[in-house]
């Protein structure tokens, strides 16, 4: 809640790859530009913008979990301590116990020669010493209360025996079981039918006020943050661009890109008459150079000094809660 201590209080952060092969830092590739968010307890966080835009990269960096070939740098204070460029073993003791990640594709969380029963468990085992059997006891609790059928059997069946949904509901259950205060869930529902998200998106729902936790949710669909977040925040070529309560987000945006976006997305409740609206053109690159705005290329009201100077992220004129990063922004 505002004012008290973040859960997760991100603060200029920066993340660049050096591409196989290269060997000069003039090579990095750069995927976060800068990025300050913060997490409030209990609160959901929705992120939004395209692939690419570096969503992912800047929780791999806060859990410590991006590749070698990677630098980090700014401040990510998780609950008051800070996390960035810390060892491993301070870290294992952080992810899946403290804060928990769930990844796009579950079969990337989850060990295909290992049952789904002793997978949960190890996870308390490891994280807070319990028995086996007690442990065990307990992921059979969890793979009900996030409703997976016949739960006792599915204890004892591998990955690939299970559905796409229910991989998911296995993952999101095996995130829960040492009740994290931070959930970051990395589109939860891609590749899910209709059906399927609005069940994970209500499971999500549900366990979040019953573990009283914090949510960050990352997506490319505003439907589907709209649906969970109290707050948005929208990304664009690895820079936060908007920043607000959802209803602002999803009623006014302020930036260019935000509309976009929300104009892309379909509306169910209308007859669809010729073509969807698309957004024009390409988002730029992790490695590009980016002089001014990085939207400037694709936007309707770019101007000369757009495309030569960075617009800062700031507070929008007449909503004192939201930042936009626009030259000129969309008015209320």
């Amino acid at each position: 809640m505002p004012g008290s201590a973040a859960t997760l209080a991100i603060d200029d952060l920066r993340v660049a790859f050096l591409p196989r092969g290269a060997r000069e830092a003039c090579r990095l590739v750069t995927a976060v530009r800068g990025v300050s968010l913060r997490v409030d307890p209990r609160e959901c966080l929705g992120l939004v913008g395209e692939s690419g835009s570096g969503k992912t990269q800047i929780f791999l960096a806060a859990l410590g979990l991006l590749p070698p070939n990677s630098a980090a740098t700014g401040r990510v204070r998780f609950q008051g301590e800070d996390l960035l460029g810390e060892t491993s073993g301070r870290l294992n003791r952080v992810r899946g116990s403290r804060a928990s990640m769930i990844f796009q594709d579950p079969m990337t969380s989850l060990t295909p020669h290992l049952k789904v029963g002793v997978q949960i468990a190890e996870s308390l085992v490891c994280h807070e010493g319990v028995s086996w059997r007690d442990a065990e006891r307990a992921a059979l609790g969890m793979l009900e209360r996030v409703s997976v059928p016949e739960a006792a059997r599915r204890m004892r069946q591998y990955p690939h025996e299970l559905s796409g949904g229910l991989r998911q509901r296995v993952t999101i259950g095996m995130s829960l079981i040492c009740k994290p205060a931070l959930l970051i869930a990395d589109e939860p529902t891609t590749a899910l039918d209709v059906t399927l998200q609005a069940q994970i998106i209500e499971l999500l729902r549900s366990m979040r006020t019953e573990i009283g936790m914090s949510l960050v949710l990352i997506s490319h669909d505003l439907a589907v943050v709209g649906q969970l977040a109290e707050r948005i925040a929208v990304m664009y070529g690895g820079r936060i661009v908007e920043c607000g309560p959802a209803r602002q987000i999803l009623h006014a945006p302020r930036h260019p890109y935000t509309a976009g976006l929300l104009e892309c997305t379909p509306d169910l409740t209308r007859p669809v008459i010729g073509r969807m609206p698309t957004l024009g053109g390409q988002p730029p690159s992790a490695g590009t150079q980016i002089e001014g705005c990085a939207f400037a290329p694709r936007c309707p009201r770019a101007a000369e000094r757009c495309r030569v100077e960075r617009p800062p992220l700031e507070t929008a004129a007449g909503c004192p809660e939201s930042t936009v990063a626009c030259h000129f922004p969309l008015t209320a």
